[in-house]
């Protein structure tokens, strides 16, 4: 009976024109742990994708299995793309995550520990320290750790404590010879997440790192005075940590104070995962499973290190840090590949000798923050105006905004404060600069603004000038060293047109007009991309020259997958550069054949979103912030920007040629939603993440894609 259910089960998915989100975005991360397991890379670099894929499944669960339980808990309806009902679907996603971290223990202790020792370092018990190590680690542990730690009790007089997501907790079962009704008690004991994951000792040319729950662990009796512990279990919850904010009238308090109450929810959200070590007393686990109202498919049972984020310390350590490898200095853009001295050159002039595409990493973030910078000193500068989503800490972005407004300039912020995990730290910053006098608008109640659009305003003259960045990756400089995003600075006015009319939107109370180069959500995205689709099945079918390339993150409206089916069927080739997320199937007879999707997954994190209609040989290109995600196109502010100037169109084309080109960082997706490497062929290796950097322009004229 069982096994004729799994086949049900495994045949509705194969026979789904559709891939599960969910499934797919395991995938995505099994390519991430590729990038752990590859040879290329040192024992650093492994250590650090270890560390990202742990994240990544830290938000999986508290993102896509919280939202779930949103609606198993609430006897809501959900059918997922592979066809399978909340319950199924639930035991299918935890099974499948399972297999993930096994393959992720199987790395991190076959794979990656073995090299410890030749790299300078090892990670180590307690027990395998020395006499003067062991007595090092129980200082440490009276005079900075004992001082940190509560235990919290729970019995006939105590409530059960609120346990904090993601974080090492110890479940200590202790007996009191003392008779009583209940002899035996259970109580808690948070690691606080300011005491580092490990305990560190240096040797003569070797570092050790113990890690904190074993120096714990061996002076956990200081802490219980005449009783008998019975066990000491290490754990670590996840909560769901998915919420939707309230709609609300007043933007004002009413909205901040929603956000703040939501905020707070997340450390009290419903337990979704139980990870707890190996050999864990069997009555506090099921205990606790009751507790929480989870079953075996939510317990993962470790039998190594719990929370492979704490990696992230021996990855910066700097006494590794001649091991890590070096970023490569960026390029000048292709327009100023001739200028010497870009730094030093008046960032607004170079804006109005011509449009400037910014392709990071290869190219710095410098002239985004130089405009602003400049623009907030400059007395000719009226007003600036710009969307945040996510910034650096102690980003020059928001001290160029304080800045102008301390100037006396005119500074507009749309803030938004949904951004996930950033809520915090964006709620922040608004308040500083509100303070400062910017003027600024905490989001939008019904929808979560993702575009990236600045604005400066510039007396010259006896007129006024506009200069414009559109772009699809964050204001933020760090990031814009790790991520490839792509951003334009304009002098134009077509552009500046519709950025200020998008502006005077979204801080006023108008509805636009037609914009004539950019596209928004939730307004028109869909419809606008669903056309271009549209015209390239038309001129297929009419047998002119046809072609669609798109690169972004994810793919997972059904609309346009349908769109783009038909496009295939009709003979449109579609080439399909998609780092996560793809819902759609490519390859299947009769219903995607001239589909082909490839995900490119390094060094850097692929972020850049741009979109080619080949028009019969006179494309539509565009860039911008927007996926293709029913979020997207419904529930967020996005914005693409169709391009004009012919250099900045044939420089996109020639990304979207060189993805196509890798194959030292590719995958290909089959029909069945599998992933399969591309290998290169000896001596012809091409990798974007370096050839970027060494692009001059001389294959700008030859780039073509269909």
């Amino acid at each position: 009976m069982a096994v004729s259910a799994e086949k049900q089960k495994t045949k509705q998915i194969d026979q789904s024109q559709l891939i599960s989100r969910d499934l797919s975005w395991l995938k995505f991360n099994y390519r991430v742990l590729d990038q752990a397991r590859a040879s290329k890379r040192n024992v650093f670099e492994k250590l650090k994708f270890l560390a990202i894929t742990a994240s990544n499944l830290d938000e999986f669960f508290m993102i896509r299995i919280g939202s779930l339980y949103n609606y198993i808990d609430y006897n809501k309806k959900r059918i997922d793309f592979s066809g399978l009902r909340e319950s199924p679907f639930r035991k299918l996603l935890l099974e499948e995550a399972r297999k993930f971290v096994y393959d992720q223990t199987y790395c991190f202790e076959t794979e990656t520990r073995t090299k410890f020792e030749e790299h300078g370092f090892s990670v180590e018990k307690l027990e395998d320290l020395d006499f003067g190590e062991k007595a090092l680690a129980e200082e440490y542990f009276i005079k900075t750790v004992f001082p940190m730690l509560t235990p919290m009790v729970f019995d006939n007089y105590h409530s059960f404590p609120v346990l904090m997501n993601q974080i090492l907790i110890f479940a200590v079962v202790t007996k009191t010879s003392i008779r009583s009704e209940h002899p035996e008690k259970i109580s808690f004991i948070q690691i606080p997440k300011n005491i580092p994951r490990f305990f560190e000792i240096q040797r003569e040319n070797h570092m050790v790192f113990v890690p904190i729950e074993e120096v714990i662990r061996a002076n956990v009796d200081k802490l219980y005075r005449n009783v008998t512990i019975d066990s000491i279990d290490l754990m670590r919850i996840t909560r769901n940590g998915d919420f939707t904010l309230e709609e609300s009238d007043d933007m004002e308090m009413d909205f901040i104070q929603e956000l703040q109450h939501k905020l707070k929810t997340r450390k009290t959200g419903r337990v979704v995962r139980l990870e707890i070590e190996d050999g864990a007393s069997e009555s506090v686990k099921k205990g606790l499973m009751r507790r929480w109202d989870i079953d075996e498919d939510n317990v993962f049972e470790c039998a190594t290190l719990i929370d492979f984020t704490g990696l992230w310390q021996i990855v910066g350590h700097p006494e590794f840090k001649e091991q890590n490898p070096s970023p490569i200095a960026p390029v000048p853009p292709h327009s100023l590949a001739v200028r010497t001295n870009i730094e030093e050159e008046d960032i607004f002039q170079l804006i109005k000798e011509g449009d400037i595409l910014l392709h990071h990493p290869y190219n710095s973030i410098f002239p985004v923050i130089d405009l602003l910078e400049k623009a907030a000193d400059d007395p000719d500068v009226l007003a600036i105006k710009i969307t945040i989503y996510r910034l650096a800490k102690a980003s020059r972005i928001s001290q160029a905004l304080l800045k102008a407004a301390e100037n006396g300039k005119h500074v507009s912020v749309l803030f938004e404060l949904k951004a996930r995990f950033d809520e915090e730290n964006n709620l922040n910053e608004a308040k500083k600069l509100e303070k400062s006098g910017v003027f600024v608008i905490y989001g939008m109640s019904e929808v979560k603004t993702h575009t990236k659009l600045l604005l400066v305003v510039r007396k010259e003259g006896d007129s006024v000038s506009r200069y414009v960045h559109m772009g699809s990756g964050n204001y933020n400089e760090t990031t814009a060293k790790l991520y490839t995003d792509i951003g334009i600075l304009t002098n134009d006015d077509d552009y500046a047109r519709d950025v200020s009319e998008f502006f005077n939107v979204i801080t006023g109370h108008s509805e636009p007009e037609k914009y004539q180069y950019l596209i928004t959500a939730p307004k028109d995205l869909r419809d606008n991309l669903i056309g271009w689709i549209e015209r390239e099945k038309e001129n297929a079918e009419q047998g002119l020259s046809s072609g669609i390339c798109i690169k972004i993150n994810s793919l997972q409206d059904k609309k346009i997958i349908a769109k783009l089916y038909e496009a295939s069927q009709a003979g449109v080739p579609i080439k399909l550069i998609i780092r996560g997320i793809c819902c759609l199937r490519p390859g299947r007879k009769g219903l995607s054949e001239n589909i082909i999707v490839k995900s490119i997954v390094g060094d850097l994190l692929e972020h850049s979103r741009i979109y080619y209609f080949h028009n019969n040989g006179d494309p539509t290109v565009l860039g911008g912030s927007a996926d293709v995600m029913v979020r997207s196109f419904d529930r967020r502010v996005e914005s693409l920007f169709i391009l004009k100037d012919p250099s900045i169109k044939q420089q996109l084309i020639n990304i979207l040629t060189f993805n196509l080109n890798d194959n030292m960082n590719s995958y290909l997706m089959e029909e069945d939603g599998t992933y399969s490497r591309v290998e290169p062929i000896e001596g012809l290796e091409f990798d974007i993440h370096k050839e970027f950097f060494k692009e001059n322009g001389a294959s700008l004229v030859q780039a073509k894609l269909f």
